[in-house]
């Protein structure tokens, strides 16, 4: 399991790149947080704004296909978009698969 994670602006946004990523069947779920408190460099000076997270779950096979969707939909100039391989149950892996065509 891949847990790929981005940022938006607001809660519309993130119901937006969540629903399209989910449909797509790129990703099995999002966990999306709002209320995220983020301090960071842009343009030369330090900026401090409030966003809600996104969690997607995904595979391997389609981490690439999932970051160029949120890439293309993201209202932010420069999406910061991470990701990190996880370990799970072998039922959870199986509902991954499933539910992601992988």
């Amino acid at each position: 399991m891949i847990h790929l994670t981005t940022t938006c602006p607001d809660l519309d946004s993130a119901r937006d790149l969540a629903g399209a990523a989910i449909s797509a069947r790129m990703a099995a779920c999002a966990n999306v947080t709002p209320g995220l408190l983020s301090l960071f460099h842009w343009q030369g000076a330090i900026e401090e704004e409030t966003e809600v997270q996104i969690t997607f779950k995904t595979t391997g096979e389609n981490r690439a296909a999932l970051v160029a969707l949120i890439t293309d939909l993201h209202p932010y100039d420069l999406p910061v978009i991470t990701w990190e391989q996880v370990e799970t149950t072998p039922e959870t892996t199986t509902w991954l698969n499933e539910e992601t065509g992988g």
